[in-house]
């Protein structure tokens, strides 16, 4: 059926036509916005997320953003009067904003006599203060301008103003994908174009490959909507990702082209015949590397993995069903008089000996694993010295940024009012300030320390306290921390993510010990957090599961592929070398594996096996051609022909990866840089390390 498509007269013009109505209609019919939410790590259906959501309908608080407003160095905030006056004015501004219902500041509550207030507007620096906006859980996406637009009617040399909180991050980072959505792919289309002209010049190769690689990126964003998969933190980077899997085939489809040209064959069909085998179990390979991504539990590695399946899928069809249309009205350029290729063989390394070296390197790169992060902090989300970074880092240090939820009930059954209980609480309030991850903690020992500073309080019961803390006049605040029962009670911390610490599980249990010491039991624990400290778990288990069942699954690739026992041993042997060698570097380096970085690994794997591939089945042809089993002949010949488009498809690999680098996102460069990391050194053992060891193994 493809070949009928090619062979049209005008089927080159015919997919031209199809690619521009495509475009058209994604871009009017395909929602292209990242999503993003607060509880962007996990599935609704997940069990950490479901024990999280318990603990928010048992204590049920809207939404915060903390401002942190800073006046002139030397001078005292809260004593300053024109400094009083500008937050008083602040303060209104943001009280108007459609979205936010209620904000607390130095001039509306007094910090000086409440040792709530004390907590929650005062900072280690007495230079500033801090705002706290409540609000009504309305669209971050059109709550934060607003907020934004008053931040910037107010900010000045001499009045420093910055913000913080779940909505403020989770509306960062969708800006961060949406901005790396719309400049990935302006700038792979017209890098690639301009690097195809280099490489082919021969416009209508590179318009057929930008064709197909565009109509793949087209088809897989359609499927995936139809699917009910949004962009989201990994789904925002599957343009590119398709677009260099297109590429991968067209580049191979090429070289083969060209070798066909001057023979008797038609040199498209040649190609196709020659290329569709390694095509096909590459695909493959890409396939199960994505599929790999179902086993995690976090919602964006499933995303991912199910995008990028589909992706998988239409990369092949599609640059097999439209690239030979423009392959067939090409006209050759470069090489001979026919137009076929005539460089010599590239100068790589024939002697044994370089594999022993090329081992040691990648065992000293592997051993960087012992010391991989997998659980970063919040603050790796954001780039040093960016627009966002040191202003979150100072509400990190003030008080902390990342919300930690903890239940507690007394150990021996009393109620939260009881005196004893009150004073246990305050003994786990005391340990948990004192300890430097912890930032400002909010109890019910702190609530019920504010409602005795009120006129004639002191002479009341802990649970009449309670009772008027439950009131609507203060806003019903009793129920976000002691529950109808009064049986349990909340412990809300603000952690501070920029604490060098060895992990947030240790973090926690550390706090949990507090607990315990001061006579609480601690039945549930939930927050940012730790859904954080579970994501980071849950991003070992599925780098463990996933890679090692992917080399599981390459086994039987390689033995189909290879046909050799031998041979198969070898592929997998080298190919386990490229996760050592990318998680490896990583933990060397000290660079964070966090959600979105954590699938380059296997992505990388996948990708890399394909010019292996390509080689092993190049190398059964040579030798099938000849009557004889592939030997160590054959692969150094099959080297020496797929040499240049291994390394063309290598370097489109790692520049179209590349582009990631220059996004302002942390996560999305590092991702780039695993997975430009993981195709280089499949290269390298592509064409050095297997190619050798199996001429060293067929000697022996």
């Amino acid at each position: 059926m493809f070949r009928r498509i090619w062979t049209l007269p005008h089927g080159d013009r015919l997919w031209g036509a199809i690619t521009v109505v495509g475009v058209v209609g994604v871009a009017f019919f395909v929602d292209l916005a990242p999503k993003v939410e607060a509880e962007f790590f996990f599935s609704e259906d997940d069990p950490q997320l479901q024990a999280s959501l318990a603990l928010d309908e048992t204590y049920p608080s809207p939404p915060q953003i903390i401002l942190r407003a800073e006046g002139t160095a030397g001078s005292s905030a809260a004593s300053s009067p024109a400094y009083r006056d500008r937050i008083e004015a602040l303060t209104g501004a943001l009280a108007a904003v459609d979205g936010i219902t209620a904000v607390y500041s130095i001039t509306t509550d007094n910090p000086s006599r409440s040792p709530l207030w004390s907590r929650l507007l005062l900072t280690p620096d007495s230079t500033a203060t801090n705002l706290i906006a409540r609000t009504d859980g309305a669209d971050t996406e059109l709550l934060l301008p607003r907020v934004e637009a008053v931040i910037d009617q107010f900010s000045a040399p001499d009045f420093a103003i910055v913000a913080s909180g779940v909505p403020v991050i989770v509306e960062l980072i969708r800006r961060s994908l949406l901005h790396d959505l719309v400049v990935f792919s302006l700038a792979a289309f017209v890098m690639f174009g301009l690097l195809g002209m280099a490489i082919y010049r021969n416009v209508r190769i590179v318009v057929g490959t930008l064709t197909a690689c565009v109509l793949a990126c087209l088809a897989t964003l359609t499927a995936i909507q139809v699917l009910g998969i949004s962009i989201g933190l990994l789904t925002a980077n599957i343009i590119t990702i398709v677009f260099v899997l297109t590429l991968s085939h067209t580049v191979f489809l090429a070289a083969n082209w060209r070798a066909a040209l001057g023979t008797d064959a038609d040199p498209v069909s040649a190609a196709v015949a020659l290329t569709r085998e390694g095509s096909f179990w590459a695909m493959l390979t890409t396939l199960f590397g994505f599929l790999s991504l179902l086993v995690a539990s976090a919602r964006p590695l499933r995303e991912l993995g199910i995008a990028g399946a589909i992706g998988a899928v239409t990369a092949i069809v599609v640059a097999y069903a439209v690239f030979p249309a423009f392959l067939a009205h090409a006209q050759p350029r470069g090489g001979g008089a026919d137009g076929r290729a005539t460089a010599s063989p590239l100068p790589l390394p024939r002697r044994p000996i370089l594999l022993a070296p090329l081992v040691v390197l990648i065992l000293v790169a592997g051993s960087g694993l012992f010391r991989l992060n997998t659980d970063p902090g919040l603050l790796t989300y954001f780039a040093p010295g960016g627009p966002v970074r040191p202003g979150l880092e100072a509400i990190d240090r003030d008080g902390g940024s990342s919300t930690l939820k903890i239940a507690v009930r007394d150990a021996e059954g009393a109620p939260i009012h009881d005196p004893a209980v009150y004073d246990r609480m305050w003994e786990f309030q005391q340990a948990l300030e004192a300890d430097p991850a912890v930032g400002v903690v909010i109890s019910p020992a702190v609530l019920l320390a504010h409602a005795r500073t009120q006129p004639l309080a002191s002479f009341l019961p802990y649970s009449a306290l309670l009772d008027i803390l439950e009131t609507p006049l203060l806003d019903r605040v009793a129920l976000s921390f002691v529950t109808e029962d009064r049986a349990e009670g909340l412990f809300f911390l603000r952690m501070r993510e920029g604490v060098q610490e060895d992990s947030r599980g240790a973090v926690i249990e550390r706090v949990v010990g507090y607990a315990t010491e001061a006579g609480l039991d601690t039945p549930r624990i939930g927050g940012l957090y730790d859904l954080q400290r579970q994501l980071g778990s849950l991003i070992r288990q599925s780098l463990r599961i996933g890679l090692l069942g992917l080399l599981l699954l390459f086994i039987g690739v390689a033995a189909v592929v290879s046909r050799a026992a031998r041979m198969t041993a070898l592929m997998v042997t080298w190919l386990a070398g490229i996760p050592l060698v990318v998680l490896g570097v990583f933990g060397h380096l000290g660079l964070a594996v966090d959600i979105i970085t954590s699938p380059a690994a296997n992505v990388a794997l996948a990708m890399g096996v394909d010019s292996m591939i390509h080689l092993i089945v190049r190398a059964r042809t040579l030798s099938l051609s000849t009557g004889g089993a592939m030997a160590g002949q054959a692969l150094a010949q099959a080297r020496d022909e797929l040499a240049r488009p291994i390394l063309t498809a290598t370097g489109i690999i790692c520049l179209g990866f590349g582009i990631f680098v220059l996004s302002d996102f942390p996560p999305t460069q590092r991702f780039g840089i695993a997975v430009m990391l993981g195709t280089a050194t499949a290269a390298v053992i592509a064409l050095i390390g297997l190619p050798l060891s199996a001429g060293v193994q067929r000697r022996s």
